[in-house]
């Protein structure tokens, strides 16, 4: 049997639809799981070899389930990500008409990406969450709701109709997707990568998320995703995962990860790993003085002095 890939199920799903760009998704078993959690352990139970979730979207920014599942448990690391652009279709069961939808189901990542269409089309029906929009397209199959919100391309295996095509409350929305697996040495780096870090502070103080971003802006370091998440120890307590420019054999990224790990309480290191979408002729240079270059001068400049060496 060849290597597994779990990813969010059922069949029919955008993150399947998403998965199978990847070239290697044709050499391995695709096996679906019915939340990211499932998917995530199956890889920390040795059960898949990797797993493909949904990570951030352009409407809603991070999806909370999987950065959760990325800051508890058993460590794993990024190797991958995908760009999928997102439109919906609403999905019914053949016959029905608008004014007969009274529920409608998806993955809560898609409310926000309806929310002004239904508002304006379905402003009496009730939503009900599912555990992934193809999951709200086999409850609507069953009976259970009336519509749901998923892409055109899961009508045909539920034996839906797709009332409604082309629904999108934001232009050129996007989602973006992670392969995950064991932790293992990061793929080497190609000039136009991405690390990702979860930091925990050592305590409250005045200062302390700026003193964490100082470690990434006096490097010269940019930023792509910060975002607060609750630790579960009471009001006020949060983590923060990080996505930033760079491989973390970059020595900028290496030593703003040393600062962050100097004086923070814990810092999970995520990934380092190609940017979907992006050639390394879109990467804007480092800024002065945070090349690799510039970094390997002034630590021979440094070594030169301990050694009496001041020419």
């Amino acid at each position: 049997m060849p290597a597994s890939y779990a990813y969010l199920g059922p069949e029919g799903t955008f993150t399947e639809v998403a998965l199978r760009t990847l070239p290697e998704a044709a050499t391995r078993q695709l096996i679906p799981y019915v939340s990211v959690q499932s998917a995530l352990d199956a890889v920390r139970t040795g059960e898949a070899e990797a797993a493909f979730v949904p990570i951030e979207n352009s409407v809603e920014g991070g999806i909370t389930t999987t950065l959760d599942e990325l800051v508890a448990g058993t460590p794993l690391m990024i190797y991958r990500e995908v760009l999928l652009s997102i439109t919906f279709a609403l999905l019914v069961r053949p016959g029905t008409q608008l004014t007969d939808i009274k529920t409608v189901s998806a993955h809560p990542a898609a409310q926000p990406q309806v929310r002004n269409w239904l508002k304006a089309n379905l402003p009496e029906a009730a939503w009900e969450s599912a555990a992934s929009n193809a999951d709200a397209a086999r409850l609507v199959q069953e009976g259970r709701y009336d519509a749901a919100f998923a892409g055109e391309f899961a009508a045909a295996r539920y034996g839906l109709t797709a009332l409604e095509t082309e629904i999108h409350d934001a232009e050129n929305a996007q989602t973006r997707f992670v392969l995950v697996g064991r932790p293992a040495r990061p793929a080497a780096p190609t000039g136009a990568d991405k690390t990702s870090v979860v930091l925990w502070q050592r305590d409250d103080h005045p200062g302390g998320l700026r003193d964490l971003l100082g470690e990434f802006a006096t490097r010269g370091v940019n930023l792509m995703l910060l975002q607060s998440r609750p630790t579960g120890a009471g009001i006020g307590n949060y983590c923060f995962c990080i996505d930033a420019e760079g491989h973390i054999s970059d020595r900028r990224m290496a030593e703003a990860l040393m600062g962050l790990k100097r004086i923070c309480r814990e810092v999970r290191f995520l990934g380092s790993y190609p940017r979907a979408e992006v050639s390394v002729a879109d990467v804007a240079a480092p800024l002065r003085g945070t090349s690799d270059g510039e970094f390997v001068a002034a630590a021979d400049w440094l070594a030169r002095c301990q050694d009496g060496r001041f020419q």
